[in-house]
């Protein structure tokens, strides 16, 4: 994939800079594995906001995506690499041999007419499921299952990846995107790759416009706020609302939030990278 810079023949344009869509083979989305998406505008059931800054945007349907990938041993043909207005990633549309057709998380590399298979026989090739028991050492993989039949859930945004580290007993050891190191069973399922859609986070929307076209509206700062809305709020002239912290008063910057009881503490043998 690259990115396309415009000519700024209005504002928005000025800094604009965009994925050129060159991996999309289509518009279309396969109708049977389409949903309805309702939006909520930040609402609960009785209709008060418990979400702010969410509201508008462009409809949006709903791809129903395989990340269980548990149809195992039926190769399936790419059909199409789809744009999903649901995530960062791409999908791909799988044609099985017996008629099915599902839609994948798309690995970089994945291109029409490609053959996947999922499974204890799939071998460590771009787009294929196999479970950690059998992944060579050192591979990039993503979409891992954390619990085994659950479906994949991590390493799902664009250009993420994990590496499988090593093996210890009923468990493999696994580098996440986040720098963690973490112990998950081997008994889970993997995706052999790196996600799609890489250079997603090199896009710059150029305008607001396009923040509202995806449901953002306009996020308000804390110490631009009155001191009823917000602990940071008030005082004379431009001054600081004190220690940072949320609207209903939990300290924000380093305050670690995390439980010291947490279960899967026992699981996580290097805590992540602070930025």
């Amino acid at each position: 994939m690259s990115l396309k810079k415009f000519k700024p023949i209005t504002p928005g344009q000025r800094h604009k800079i965009n994925s050129d869509y060159s991996e999309i083979t289509t518009n279309r989305p396969e109708k049977s594995l389409v949903a309805s998406k309702k939006k909520s505008g930040g609402r609960n059931n009785d209709g008060r906001m418990t979400m702010r800054y969410i509201g508008g945007g462009h409809k949006q349907k709903y791809r129903i995506i395989d990340f269980k990938r548990d149809k195992q041993d039926v190769p399936a043909t790419v059909k199409t690499i789809e744009y999903d207005p649901n995530r960062t990633a791409h999908i791909a549309l799988l044609f099985y041999a017996d008629g099915e057709k599902r839609y994948i998380i798309a690995p970089n590399g994945l291109k029409v007419g490609d053959t996947v298979v999922s499974g204890k026989n799939a071998t460590p090739n771009v787009g294929n499921a196999m479970y950690l028991s059998d992944v060579p050492l050192g591979t990039v993989i993503h979409n891992i299952e954390l619990k085994p039949g659950k479906g994949g859930a991590i390493a799902r945004g664009a250009g993420t990846y994990a590496q499988l580290n090593a093996r210890d007993g009923r468990y493999a050891i696994i580098k996440l995107p986040s720098g963690e190191t973490r112990m998950i069973l081997t008994t889970c399922l993997a995706t052999i790759g790196s996600v799609s859609n890489s250079e997603h986070n090199l896009v710059v929307s150029g305008k607001a416009g396009r923040s509202r076209w995806l449901g953002r509206r306009p996020r308000v700062r804390g110490v631009v706020m009155n001191p009823v809305d917000h602990p940071m709020g008030g005082g004379e002239g431009r001054n600081a609302g004190g220690h940072p912290r949320s609207r209903n008063g939990m300290p924000a910057k380093g305050y670690k939030t995390r439980s010291k009881k947490k279960y899967s503490d026992k699981y996580i043998i290097e805590r992540r990278k602070n930025k």
